[in-house]
């Protein structure tokens, strides 16, 4: 019974998007923020959360963690598993925004050939990607979860930057946006992600 033949989607029944976005009025938008555990990306998804609900926004976060103790927790972190991770998130992003939502997604997203992936997923003209550009050595410092000091130890395998290679966006112009909080603090680079965001949720003038 799980043959494909024997599925047959209702799309085209439901209740349509525009709808959905005229009731919140704001467009739907997936926010894709990926980098090294550490990097600031989830700081900076809830920041700008925070920031886009004062406003009045309706938004949701899909953080890395989060889906892998719940929607993801029988995936672990070989090939195959994080390429279905990803997949699984983008299709949940993908119904979010359909349903006018901003979401706004925070994981680790390591190699090139994913983040396409993501973006076919969702559709490019929802899909802003947000690379957090930050060194191993400055996440290793900061380590605010522990890992990189049990990786060191030996206690976690195949961590992404150590073990399991993580790619930049290559070409750099892949991301839409870099943010690189080496460089600069947190206020910066929620200022840089709000203004490449902001202009993106208002509706299409009739």
């Amino acid at each position: 019974m799980s043959s494909l033949e024997n599925i047959h989607p209702t799309f085209g029944q439901l209740l349509g998007r525009k709808a959905k976005e005229t009731l919140l009025k704001q467009r739907g938008l997936v926010v894709w923020l990926y980098g090294l555990s550490g990097s600031g990306k989830s700081t900076l998804a809830n920041a700008l959360e925070r920031l886009l609900h004062g406003e009045g926004f309706f938004t949701q976060v899909l953080d890395g963690d989060n889906i892998r103790s719940g929607l993801n927790s029988n995936l672990g972190f070989s090939d195959d598993d994080r390429r279905e991770n990803i997949r699984r998130i983008a299709e949940v992003a993908k119904l979010f925004a359909n349903a006018g939502a901003v979401t706004i997604a925070s994981f680790i997203c390591p190699r090139n050939e994913l983040r396409a992936m993501a973006r076919e997923i969702v559709g490019p003209e929802d899909f802003i990607e947000v690379y957090v550009e930050c060194s191993f050595e400055t996440c290793e410092g900061r380590d605010v979860k522990g890992l990189y000091a049990k990786a060191k130890a030996g206690e976690v395998s195949q961590f992404t930057g150590k073990d399991s290679v993580f790619e930049p966006p290559e070409p750099s112009e892949a991301a839409d946006l870099i943010l690189n909080t080496d460089e600069q603090g947190e206020s910066e680079s929620l200022e840089q992600l709000y203004r490449a965001v902001h202009p993106r949720l208002a509706l299409p003038k009739s």
